[in-house]
């Protein structure tokens, strides 16, 4: 097997400023701990594509309802390469748990951005069967695929990400 990436963590600072922005109810001494509990994904067996994403809180999502979830994790992977992120797949098939851009596509540029490739979540609870998901913190609730990708003979791309989102679309 091919090993081409790493994961690791944002910058302490990153992550706190990311889990103010939209959780205020969190103070800086709770953030800290959070950090300090992030684990970096991992796959379950020897014969799992996914590396599994783990909260790093707790939450609880009614159906309808969406949240933004700050992993505090990047990946460095080789050129050449994406990590494609998916829900686990029994959240998927329990409670229709979905990402809201359908599938979360991780450049290998996207490492080096201002944010320093702070990989985030943006998760909506899609039930129609009037189901709440409520994760713990430290559970697995997303999980990311490094797939090789290729490009056209005729490429000339050159430009230089910096941002996350829409960053390299010139908005």
């Amino acid at each position: 097997m091919q090993k081409i990436a790493q994961f690791m963590k944002v910058s302490e600072e990153n992550f706190i400023n990311s889990i103010r922005e939209d959780f205020p109810e969190y103070n800086e001494s709770d953030i800290r701990d959070m950090y300090e509990s992030l684990r970096l994904p991992k796959r379950a067996t020897k014969g799992s594509a996914g590396y599994d994403f783990f909260a790093p809180f707790s939450f609880s999502l009614p159906p309808g309802s969406t949240i933004k979830i700050p992993t505090g994790i990047r990946a460095k992977m080789e050129e050449d390469w994406v990590l494609q992120l998916f829900p686990r797949s029994g959240l998927g098939f329990k409670f229709r748990l979905q990402l809201n851009n359908t599938v979360g596509i991780i450049d290998s540029d996207y490492f080096n951005s201002d944010n320093e490739g702070h990989i985030f979540a943006k998760i909506t609870n899609d039930s129609n069967e009037g189901k709440t998901i409520d994760i713990a913190a430290g559970t697995g609730f997303l999980q990311g695929i490094f797939l090789p990708y290729g490009i056209t003979v005729d490429d000339e791309a050159d430009g230089i990400r910096n941002g996350g989102f829409g960053s390299t679309t010139g908005k």
